[in-house]
């Protein structure tokens, strides 16, 4: 064993990297375990060919469908995790998303903790996120205080596709965005590459600018990075966890923790829980409820163009309006069908990897006449759809979605909509069952160790000095993007390390 630590924390993402900064200033000799590096600033970042032709950050390793057929997941190994390459969208949930609500395919359950209890972290998140939005104007928010900064202004032409949104009887909203000083000099440049591409400038709010860096420049808080974390070994009664059985350098070694917070993502924290069976847990660590893996879910997405061949766009930066007047209920029903997000510019090269037959000069004269729009539907929890591992530890995904009528009708509403904004032709594209952005549900978190994995504070129910804050631990997905809760999560559970785990 190298060393001991008070705190490993595994992942450095929206979870792990939030814990590290919250957790810093307890002086508590804090280790955080990230098995890919820094992401260079290089021109690459801002090169659609690179992201996306080349895949130039995303992870290599290839996952399992259901049946067993591999496919690359769209994630990232890297000091701040998938937050480097998010679009910034940072939404609370809504007050009636942590409530019992029924859909059309079913029902998304209640969570543990209600919206008030929540309410004072998401206000930390947000100025720790440095979040704009506007309050008052969407019609699925909670009353709320002001947020940290004003809302990113609309450029021209979505500033006059919100004023048509109105005259539809909508209630468009701007997008609540973590960017850093946008249009401020040393500030964001608001470009038309921060929608999975990585910031250039440092300017976008992810887990790396915003928390780890900070947290780092401490005494107490060290980072290996290209440190991949295989198996939690637990002591000789099997009750905690002893260790971290970590590979770095092409060697493996042993770190020593008191407490341990595994923040890997839905996907690879199942998997490494399950990877560390051992006699006392022989089905997966903190796995006595059998829900380990179980209850996966990712929302269900459709990217959509509306296109129209003699109106170009000349929009830079058209992420900055969202519509959730169908959040609850649609048009025709009572049932909820989601949310629909202005998104960042789609390139050429972008649109290139679905057809790739199509030459490159087509798809650039295309998208430069279209505006870019997400269908966003929640997905519904089951058992069946989740995450195992084979007997050499390959990740599989058992998933098909569900909720899938409510979402094909949100998709009909869109193209209604954008159709009334006059475009002549609506594209869609969706990643269905290979998707794994907002992944969320592995490692439910509720208050009965029989339905739950986690209690509410994100320990395991099974293993007293096991944490995991990430998105497993949601009960539901809703609708609207995951990364803010994880957040506001995080820093509720490090107050509370810091109060019952962490005295002098």
């Amino acid at each position: 064993m190298t060393d001991r630590y008070d705190v490993v924390i595994i992942g450095s993402g929206a979870g792990g990297g939030t814990m590290a900064h919250a957790l810093a200033r307890s002086g508590a000799r804090i280790l955080i375990l990230e098995r890919g590096d820094f992401v260079p600033q290089e021109d690459e970042n801002w090169s659609p060919e690179a992201v996306w032709k080349h895949l130039r950050y995303r992870a290599k390793e290839r996952w399992l469908d259901e049946r067993g057929r591999e496919f690359l997941p769209y994630t990232h190994y890297c000091v701040g995790g998938n937050t480097k390459f998010w679009g910034s969208v940072l939404y609370r949930l809504r007050r009636e998303d942590f409530q019992a609500l029924e859909h059309a395919d079913g029902v998304s359950p209640a969570w543990p903790i209600d919206y008030d209890t929540l309410e004072p972290f998401y206000e930390r998140a947000e100025r720790l996120y440095q979040v704009h939005g506007q309050r008052g104007v969407d019609p699925t928010e909670a009353p709320r205080g002001p947020y940290p900064f004003d809302a990113v202004p609309h450029a021209p032409a979505m500033a006059a596709i919100v004023d048509d949104l109105r005259r539809q009887g909508l209630h468009p909203s701007p997008l609540p965005l973590g960017l850093i000083r946008p249009g401020e000099p040393g500030g964001c440049i608001l470009c038309d590459t921060c929608n999975s591409f990585p910031c250039k400038l440092h300017a976008k709010s992810d887990a790396d600018v915003c928390c780890v860096r900070p947290a780092t420049s401490l005494p107490s808080v060290t980072l290996w990075t290209g440190a991949s974390a295989r198996r939690l070994l637990m002591n000789g009664r099997g009750g905690n966890i002893d260790a971290v059985e970590v590979e770095r350098n092409g060697a493996v070694t042993r770190v020593g923790a008191s407490l341990v917070v595994v923040s890997c993502g839905a996907v690879n924290s199942a998997a490494l829980l399950l990877r560390s069976a051992n006699a006392a847990y022989p089905n997966g660590v903190a796995n006595s409820s059998g829900l380990v893996g179980r209850r996966y879910m990712v929302h269900l997405a459709t990217m959509m163009q509306g296109f129209h061949p003699f109106r170009r766009n000349d929009t830079v930066f058209q992420k900055t309006v969202a519509i959730n007047d169908f959040y609850f209920r649609g048009p025709d029903t009572n049932y909820p069908l989601g949310q629909i997000q202005s998104q960042g510019r789609t390139h050429g090269v972008m649109a290139q990897t679905v057809v790739p037959w199509i030459p490159l000069w087509a798809y650039e004269a295309w998208v430069a006449r279209g505006v870019d729009w997400l269908a966003m539907s929640e997905d519904l929890p089951r058992e069946d759809n989740h995450v195992s591992v084979d007997a050499n530890g390959r990740i599989r995904v058992h998933y098909r979605p569900n909720n899938v009528a409510a979402h094909s009708q949100l998709v009909r509403e869109t193209k209604r909509i954008l159709r009334r904004l006059g475009s002549w032709i609506v594209v869609t594209h969706s990643h269905e069952s290979t998707n794994t952005t907002h992944q969320c549900g592995t490692l439910c978190f509720g208050s009965d160790p029989r339905t739950s994995v986690l209690d509410p504070y994100c320990r395991a129910h099974d293993v007293e000095n096991l944490f995991v804050v990430d998105a497993s631990f949601f009960p539901s997905s809703a609708a609207v993007n995951p990364a803010l809760t994880i957040v506001a999560q995080a820093l509720r559970v490090a107050d509370h390390i810091m109060a019952d785990d962490l005295r002098q």
